[in-house]
């Protein structure tokens, strides 16, 4: 790690910026570069979050006070202002807009964990593969010319899902083949969010009616 106080500090690729369980101190805003949030479930690393320039995280444990809630690693060489408990108070009293940017963004950091709670109750895999992809490209998506880049793996899709990975490889397939999304080195770009919508849609006309239950069955009254 490199200090710079003009532009922030610099960060190696894998290097750790905090991890869960931990304190936390300071909150880090992206400048350029990208983090990946991360959090252990059942032994196994699972991915939240792919964060690109002008995202910010670490801020829960300095408002509330609680160990970190997740992992924070850098992917790609990244440069980021890092912010005390002391200094984000300041900022916050002092300009509304920061203030109202930060409660838009755990807004919407809530919202990402409804969906994701969402994803686990569908019923249908495929259908789970491709929600998780939609969540991320809302969540932490980076508009490009091409559409929305999403830094996410077809491993990390089937983690978010928990699905098998040939289910995932195979629901990333047909959609490449589709024209609604294509690979690039460090993930996937969404070319059209929208054809992506229809085809889950599509996928929910195909899934069969779970089945009825008899008034009688279960009420626990004898016939």
């Amino acid at each position: 790690m490199t200090d710079t106080p003009r532009s922030g500090r610099e960060f190696e690729p894998g290097e750790v910026l905090f991890r869960e369980g931990e304190p936390g101190e300071l909150m880090y805003v992206i400048q350029a570069g990208s983090v990946k949030i991360s959090k252990s479930v059942n032994g196994e690393e699972k991915l939240l979050a792919s964060l690109g320039p002008g995202e910010f995280f670490g801020e829960m444990a300095l408002l509330n006070g609680k160990p970190r809630s997740a992992t924070a690693t850098v992917m790609q060489a990244a440069r980021c202002l890092v912010i005390d408990s002391r200094t984000l108070e300041e900022m916050l009293a002092r300009n509304a807009e920061i203030a109202l940017r930060l409660i838009k963004k755990l807004a919407m950091r809530l919202d990402s964990a409804d969906s994701l709670i969402e994803i686990l109750l569908h019923r249908d895999p495929k259908a789970r593969v491709l929600l998780a992809l939609s969540r991320h490209a809302q969540a932490s998506g980076e508009e490009c010319a091409d559409g929305v880049r999403v830094r996410v793996t077809v491993e990390d899709l089937a983690r978010d899902a928990a699905a098998d990975v040939r289910v995932a490889e195979d629901m990333m397939g047909r959609i490449r083949r589709l024209g609604i999304a294509r690979d690039f080195a460090e993930g996937v770009i969404v070319t059209d969010l929208e054809r992506l919508r229809d085809f889950l849609e599509f996928l929910e006309t195909l899934r069969p009616p779970e089945p009825s239950i008899p008034p009688s069955a279960g009420s626990g009254e004898a016939s």
